[in-house]
């Protein structure tokens, strides 16, 4: 099992033909993903080659969809066009979209994220998932990697990953490489993002092959709090966190869109505390979060 993204989904590209497109493409198909297509209205009815495949572009996401059954989009457009990128793939219906555009104003986030809330099935559930912008994606490893996550860092496994942060992302697998991952999701670390912390303990909770759940915040915001919260109502299976930013002076605005601290709350210690309160081990560095992850499923 894994969430949200498997070997069976089927992924276009918009943005195709573009740099980091036409180079993720070339990832994505190595990591076994089954991309079918790509969306770039000025480049239609042409095909992009990557060794033996040779991939259609079509004009929109709406084609793309009824052409090759697509379920999956990752964008991989300029951040001017991000938001028509991501409304023109709600509006298809696609089931899943992966917004890697870092810099993405919070205005179009907040007005793509919207509409995705509005559009809804016979059976009340959001049609289209959103993860991102500014994130590295969802790799479900051995089976299909969405995004810019490296796929050789580990294989399958029992652990489930959700974290704000791309490159600790990728730390926290490389870390947990002998026992592996169901799915990674990175959300990325802006002020508004279309999935939670919450919404993948969620979905690691239902799964049954994730044992784990390594859950990386960031200074900033309330999302971790949150996530203590739903965690101590929620969820049963052991989850580890860590939490970046405990040397961040305080006042200071730091790199990421979101981390923005107020007081003592949103800061690194405030995070720590919440999740500790809820039942959460946190290490102080990547390295003994990964430490507490194997105490904690050794246990199991």
């Amino acid at each position: 099992m894994s969430i949200f993204l498997n070997k069976d989904s089927k992924v276009i590209v918009q943005g195709i033909t573009g740099g980091e497109g036409t180079k993720h493409t070339a990832l994505m198909l190595k990591a076994g993903t089954q991309v079918v297509g790509g969306v770039n209205a000025r480049k239609a009815g042409t095909t992009v080659k990557h060794g033996d495949v040779e991939l259609p572009v079509f004009a929109t996401v709406a084609e793309a969809i009824e052409k090759t059954s697509a379920d999956v989009s990752i964008v991989f457009v300029p951040p001017a066009f991000t938001k028509d990128a991501v409304v023109e793939a709600i509006e298809a219906g696609i089931g899943l979209v992966v917004v890697i555009t870092e810099g993405v104003p919070v205005q179009d986030s907040a007005e793509f994220w919207a509409l995705a809330q509005s559009k809804v099935d016979a059976s009340g559930q959001q049609v289209t998932r959103i993860i991102g912008p500014n994130c590295p994606g969802v790799i479900t490893p051995g089976e299909a990697l969405v995004g810019i996550t490296p796929n050789n860092i580990t294989g399958k496994g029992p652990i489930g990953l959700v974290s704000k942060s791309g490159t600790l992302t990728y730390q926290m697998m490389f870390e947990l490489r002998d026992l592996g991952f169901s799915t990674a999701i990175g959300i990325g670390g802006d002020p508004v993002i279309g999935t939670t912390h919450i919404d993948a303990l969620a979905a690691f909770e239902a799964d049954p092959e994730t044992k784990a759940i390594v859950m990386i915040g960031e200074i900033g915001g309330d999302a971790e709090e949150r996530a203590a919260e739903y965690i101590k109502a929620h969820v049963t299976k052991p989850v580890v966190g860590y939490v970046a930013g405990f040397t961040a002076p305080e006042g200071k605005t730091m790199g990421h869109a979101g981390a923005i601290v107020s007081g003592s709350a949103g800061t690194a210690q405030a995070k720590k505390e919440a999740l500790e309160a809820a039942g959460v081990k946190v290490g102080k560095t990547p390295s003994e979060t990964a430490t507490l992850l194997r105490e904690v499923y050794a246990a199991l």
